[in-house]
């Protein structure tokens, strides 16, 4: 990105011009996503009554306003922590629906555009680009994402190794990172996954911040040592490609993948309701996925799938209320993974079944994981709880990305241990 230099002279023929310029940016020009969030609120509510539940999801199918949490207007009961992003143009008419319903509700953001344009440090945004200073607190674009991953592969020979696993709806290559001391032996394996929805910036950075994290602590940290040499990590940064691409380009809080279906005029499906047993059914992303997942079904003995925001650590089922047969391996993993990471900066997360900590759901990677012979299958919900939501500032980027790192070496820790 070039900024404005210094002008040549000082004189003050040029300082109206400049003035000029200066206002011109500020008007409009220098706004993201085209100043479209403007006015825009965000809001929580917690219906009480099955009354309120009523009136709320009526009043959101009239409006059609974008929910932030929890996914689906289905999953909205009594008790339901709901948020809930408001055009401008529908802002009046939802308050004042709530207000005279009497459903209580706080404003989280009042200004979105603000918080969208707050989201970026733009004092880093000149170093975006640079490879061999790449900058792992800022958010990157999807090219920049696949452009550090081919240099980590050129840098990196011993440890890494890039390859694609397919290619979205719209043609863009499925990179996979694999990451760990090459070797001729059988070695259980890692899986992770992040930026399954488009809108979910934090989850990116963090694989990117493991892969940064792994190679630079290799050599000094016995605990990363241990966990390269016996087994690998397949790091698939970008997910929903199409999506977080075009939550660069065109909507910040996409979330969907990009296809196209002739029975709906919507675009996109959510990708982690997608995992079905018909595969002609499925996103070419998630078939593709489950492809590889299957073909290396032997060794991969983990699944770790990252998403924002609520600050879980859920494991399955999702679909049913039902204990798992490892419950007890997988609850004392979890337990510890969220103590470690609370050691760190003090953030509490809640774990357990996502069936009962979160919500019941059916068709996500999680459970499809655990289904098919992956013993530890785990989604996180990184921060915050709210009070940014989706636009987790930059500055909050390392400390997110640090105390996740501890509960993700906890898991990888467990697992080399002889509980199945």
């Amino acid at each position: 990105m070039k900024f404005l230099g210094k002008p040549r002279s000082h004189t003050a023929a040029f300082l109206p011009l400049c003035w000029l310029l200066l206002k011109t940016l500020q008007s409009g020009h220098c706004h993201p996503y085209g100043n479209r969030y403007a006015g825009d609120k965000v809001i929580r509510l917690t219906p009480r009554t099955e009354e309120e539940v009523f009136a709320f999801k009526n009043i959101y199918r009239r409006l059609q306003v974008d929910l932030w949490q929890p996914s689906s207007i289905s999953y909205v009961s009594e008790g339901t922590v709901t948020d809930v992003h408001i055009p401008q143009n529908a802002s009046r008419t939802l308050l004042t629906f709530l207000q005279g319903a009497r459903i209580q509700y706080t404003v989280l953001i009042e200004d979105l555009q603000k918080a969208v344009e707050n989201e970026n440090n733009l004092q880093t945004q000149r170093n975006r680009r640079s490879l061999s200073e790449y900058n792992y607190e800022v958010y990157h674009s999807l090219e920049d994402i696949q452009s550090w991953m081919y240099h980590l592969n050129q840098t990196q020979p011993s440890l890494v190794q890039v390859f694609s696993i397919g290619r979205s709806y719209e043609g863009r290559p499925l990179f996979i990172l694999q990451l760990g001391r090459k070797s001729r032996a059988y070695k259980k394996a890692v899986w992770i996954d992040c930026g399954i929805h488009a809108r979910e910036w934090i989850g990116p950075a963090f694989c990117q911040w493991f892969a940064r994290e792994a190679l630079l602590t290799y050599k000094t940290d016995p605990a990363m040592r241990k966990m390269l040499n016996h087994l690998y990590f397949y790091i698939m940064p970008v997910f929903n490609v199409d999506g977080y691409h075009f939550s660069w380009t065109h909507d910040r809080f996409w979330r969907k993948t990009r296809s196209r279906n002739s029975r709906f005029h919507c675009r996109g499906v959510d990708a982690n309701r997608n995992w079905k047993v018909k595969w002609c059914e499925s996103e070419p992303e998630v078939k593709a996925v489950a492809d590889f997942l299957r073909q290396h079904r032997k060794h991969v003995r983990a699944y770790l799938s990252f998403h924002a925001y609520a600050q879980m650590l859920l494991y399955p089922y999702s679909y049913k209320h039902a204990t798992i047969p490892n419950f007890g391996c997988v609850e004392i993993a979890a337990h510890k993974a969220v103590k470690a990471l609370r050691s760190a900066h003090g953030i509490r997360y809640r774990h357990g079944p996502a069936s009962q900590t979160l919500y019941i759901s059916s068709g996500n990677s999680m459970d499809w994981a655990y289904k098919n012979g992956i013993p530890y299958a785990f989604a996180f919900e990184l921060r915050d709880t709210g009070q940014f939501g989706f636009l987790l500032p930059e500055m909050l980027i390392k400390p997110t990305c640090t105390e996740t790192m501890l509960a993700v070496k906890n898991i990888t820790l467990h697992l080399l241990k002889k509980c199945p």
